[in-house]
Parts: structure tokens; C-alpha cells; sequence
């Protein structure tokens, strides 16, 4: 098994017509994704920011990006239950590097932050653990 870069995943889930190295690129990545593969959590944060800040993909786009990604069955995903948390938490408005740090929170009993949007929105969906908001 071999893990993928984010250029990779990118290459593979957008056909960037404008970029003729992606034409190149994207066949070796339609083959990569085809094999047993292994995608670390820091690898899916990072295709989230360049699916949304690079190519600008709305929210939804990146979100079945990100499922797509953990229903390919022989892809492994690191802590796929908490990316799996993440995604959902994305997807009902908790931006997607801050639900990543709650769902993979390991024996952490609160998350402490200064970021009120964050705390907010973290206690609008009940979300564990609980967002501690410092003054």
C-alpha cells in the first residue's frame, strides 16, 4: 500500500481543463486511486483548503469530494471515524481544519480556543468535547 499526496487526490477528483500538466497527471492518478492506498489526516486538511481556497469549490463540492474519498473501499483513511465526524460536523457549518482538531480530540476532556465562531457554532451542535471559549 502507498499513501498519496494531496496533488494526487486533486488531480484525481478535478479535471482542470486550463492546466495542461493536469492533463498529464490526472491518468496516474485515476491509476494510483485504483490501487490500495493510505491518506493521512494532514493530506485530507490540506485537499480541503485546495479544493475550497485554490479552485474555489463550494462547500457541498468539497464535502462529496471528502465522502467520495472515504467510501473508495480499498482507500485507507487515517482515523477515517474521525475524519467521518469531521466531515459531518463541515457539512452543518464548522469549518472543516476546526472539526478535524474536535473529532480527533483523543483524551482531551475540552478544547480551548480564543476563536468565538468556532465556540459558537461547536455549541449549536452539541459537539464533543466541549468548546471552552478563553477570555
Amino acid at each position: 500500500m502507498r499513501a498519496l499526496d494531496t496533488n494526487v487526490l486533486a488531480r484525481f477528483f478535478v479535471d482542470d481543463s486550463d492546466d495542461a500538466q493536469a492533463a498529464e497527471q490526472r491518468p496516474a492518478a485515476v491509476a494510483a486511486l485504483a490501487e490500495r492506498s493510505f491518506v493521512s489526516v494532514t493530506v485530507l486538511l490540506e485537499l480541503e483548503w485546495v479544493l475550497r481556497g485554490f479552485y474555489e469549490l463550494p462547500k457541498r463540492d468539497v464535502s462529496r469530494v471528502l465522502q467520495a474519498l472515504a467510501s473508495i473501499e480499498h482507500v485507507t483513511l487515517e482515523d477515517r471515524d474521525a475524519v467521518l465526524v469531521a466531515v459531518d460536523a463541515f457539512d452543518k457549518g464548522l469549518d472543516f481544519a476546526d472539526a478535524l482538531h474536535l473529532a480527533r480530540r483523543s483524551r482531551a476532556s475540552r478544547f480551548a480556543t480564543f476563536d468565538q465562531r468556532l465556540a459558537k457554532r461547536a455549541r449549536g451542535l452539541a459537539l464533543a468535547p466541549p468548546v471552552a471559549l478563553l477570555v
